[in-house]
């Protein structure tokens, strides 16, 4: 009897612990496949829109090899005050969440919408790529910095770690197309770093990370290591070309 009952509690074991198992596959799935689909999916619809209303897309070839540099996903805090309003003759700042531009960055093959403002639902979990909202503008004096994710929903910035010195990022909207190219990159820091998104930016924790002068940059940050929010990885570009639609 003893036995029998044994039996039983090992055989109900085993069907709880399977039935657990194709939960988790499922979530996994769920998590790595189906948002990432989603999220393509409606950030795919979203670039096809920008195009349709401003008109053709800009043609680009693809990004030329540069040399070897020296060397999110949460967002990093926004330090300081509001460095985004815009200089007379600019166009308002965008609503939040919307999306108003294109960045493309031909080196990992990245073709993403960018929208206001870097919450999780309206934005990042969309697939699109999310502008710190009191940051400067593209093509703007100061720092046009955005944040992605790197691993599921879309994962627009899962490759950026690929990027080298002079390779070309554009970022597209209805009265210009600016071009970056990228300068510098931080492989790790904490996600309270705020200095790598400052208008002039800089590391506050590896401070010979950053620059030390006004310019006109671009800041790309998503969390490393892959799977994980531990750290923040950072990428830098610098305004190299504007040109009217």
């Amino acid at each position: 009897m003893r036995r029998r009952l044994l039996v039983r509690a090992l055989w109900g074991f085993a069907e709880v612990a399977v039935s657990l198992g194709v939960v988790l596959l499922l979530l996994v799935a769920h998590q790595l496949w189906w948002t990432n689909r989603l999220a393509r999916d409606d950030a795919g619809r979203t670039v096809q829109a920008l195009e349709r209303e401003w008109g053709a897309p800009v043609s680009l070839s693809p990004s030329p090899p540069g040399p070897e540099p020296g060397a999110v996903s949460t967002p990093i805090p926004v330090p300081g005050p509001s460095s985004s309003a815009a200089p007379s003759g600019q166009p308002p700042s965008p609503r939040w969440d919307q999306a108003y531009a294109v960045l493309r960055i031909p080196r990992i093959g990245l073709t993403a919408p960018v929208a206001e403002g870097t919450g999780k639902g309206g934005v990042l979990d969309r697939g699109y790529v999310g502008h710190y909202t009191r940051t400067a503008q593209a093509g703007q004096a100061g720092n046009f910095a955005l944040a992605g994710h790197r691993n599921t929903h879309g994962e627009p910035f899962r490759r950026i770690d690929r990027l080298r010195r002079g390779d070309r990022i554009t970022v597209e909207t209805r009265e210009a197309v600016y071009t970056y190219t990228v300068d510098q990159s931080l492989a790790r820091t904490a996600p309270s770093d705020s200095g790598v998104i400052a208008p002039v930016p800089r590391s506050d924790i590896t401070t010979s990370a950053g620059y030390g002068e006004p310019g006109y940059y671009l800041t790309l940050t998503t969390c490393t290591p892959e799977f994980s929010s531990r750290y923040r990885l950072v990428v830098w570009g610098k305004l190299t070309a504007m040109r009217p639609r």
